[in-house]
């Protein structure tokens, strides 16, 4: 009998320490989207050496510019993606509270109603997963589940929220967590 279908959409993904070598090795993802087509998410712990302004040529406010640009995966990575908060949003698609977006355009309105509470996360590239393809890493016990939250996200150092979480989960993940990246050098 087949098992029902989970969708991961809202949750973290983080490397369970059978993914070395790869684009994913020591990453967090969150899974914005997850159903039977497939799964598409954003790795929030590389960031790249640019700003949003280095990188996109457009007309954006300043505010946007300054920010710094986060690589969200090895698909396409010059498409635009982007992650949004503020105190109330009522057209959120992740989580509540947080939505999503693709559109230069959209982002340019962002910026120019950009308010003190919002905040804005930029990315190139994402990841994504083909019907069924997340769904076998599970089962292989490639990825590691964490409930995604506004702090996670928007708080928490890029470079160490794959530690900080796993640390989160209990004594059993922390050995992987202060692992060095190479064995050897233990």
């Amino acid at each position: 009998m087949d098992t029902p279908f989970t969708s991961l959409k809202g949750q973290l993904l983080l490397d369970g320490g059978k993914l070395s070598g790869s684009f994913f090795h020591r990453t967090a993802v969150l899974v914005c989207n997850h159903d039977a087509e497939g799964a598409f998410g954003l790795v929030l712990t590389r960031t790249a050496d640019a700003k949003v302004g280095d990188a996109l040529v457009a007309d954006l406010p300043d505010v946007i510019k300054e920010l710094p640009l986060h690589l969200g995966g090895p698909v396409q990575t010059q498409a635009l993606s982007y992650l949004y908060t503020d105190i109330f949003l009522p057209d959120a698609d992740v989580l509540p509270n947080l939505g999503i977006g693709h559109s230069v355009e959209e982002l340019v309105d962002l910026g120019q109603s950009y308010s003190p509470t919002q905040k804005v996360k930029i990315f190139a590239g994402y990841a994504g997963w083909s019907p069924g393809q997340l769904d076998d890493e599970m089962k292989r016990a490639a990825w590691i589940t964490h409930p995604a939250s506004l702090d996670l996200l928007f708080e928490t150092d890029p470079a160490q929220l794959w530690k900080s979480v796993l640390k989160q989960k209990g004594w059993q993940y922390k050995l992987m967590a202060d692992a060095p990246e190479d064995l050897s050098w233990n």
